[in-house]
């Protein structure tokens, strides 16, 4: 593996990038060599949620299933926010059972997510997909546990720039989530950023793979 995608909703097939597509149960695809399986807080559909969990319990002690999520809470969704985070809850506590990284999706509730983390004391790994806020956040969510994952905001907007030099090499990853520049140039300009070589931030983002994906089987 030269590079890791952390976030993706499109397999590519390239031999030198270990891809983690993201998965909605009702749209499964078994073909796919690593993904990531969750309930989106957009697309939660209450007449089916027994459903999407069935299908979540099923998939989630696979070795490809490298993570649940994406997950989150959004206040943007027209589903009600207690339901989001009973939905998210339960999530979490399946992760926690089968000791998975959890892929988050989370916006204009990051309060009451670092308090759903700290209520179940989660030990599991939670990332924050297509990080893109300030400073004082980014620092507020290091410090209580949470890694950060890198993408389309870093290329569009240079005022991050600060916010991942802030963040320590072993907390973060790269992602393209769904833009279509390709994880290289994400890493080439993360590399810039960082002051290092590509290589060298290969080497690290390889690094957190191995301390996030404990129970993984890699294949292409």
């Amino acid at each position: 593996m030269q590079y890791f995608n952390l976030h993706t909703h499109v397999y590519t097939h390239q031999e030198d990038i270990l891809e983690l597509v993201n998965q909605y149960p009702q749209e499964f695809d078994a073909d796919l060599p690593q993904y990531s399986i969750g309930i989106h807080p957009l697309f939660i559909d209450e007449n089916r949620l027994e459903s999407d969990f069935e299908i979540i319990g099923q998939k989630i002690s696979l070795p490809e299933c490298l993570a649940i999520g994406e997950c989150g809470l959004d206040k943007r969704s027209e589903t009600p926010f207690e339901i989001q985070l009973e939905v998210l809850e339960r999530q979490f506590i399946l992760a926690e059972k089968h000791q998975k990284a959890i892929v988050i999706h989370c916006v204009h509730a990051f309060q009451e997510l670092v308090e759903l983390k700290k209520k179940l004391k989660l030990t599991v790994p939670v990332v924050i997909h297509g990080f893109s806020k300030k400073e004082q956040l980014a620092k507020q969510l290091l410090d209580n546990g949470f890694y950060l994952s890198f993408g389309k905001n870093l290329l569009q907007n240079p005022e991050l720039e600060s916010v991942f030099i802030l963040t320590p090499d072993s907390r973060f990853f790269l992602e393209t989530d769904m833009i279509e520049e390709g994880i290289q140039e994400i890493y080439a300009l993360a590399a810039k950023y960082k002051k290092i070589t590509v290589a060298e931030l290969q080497q690290i983002i390889s690094n957190n793979f191995d301390a996030v994906f404990t129970n993984k089987q890699i294949t292409k």
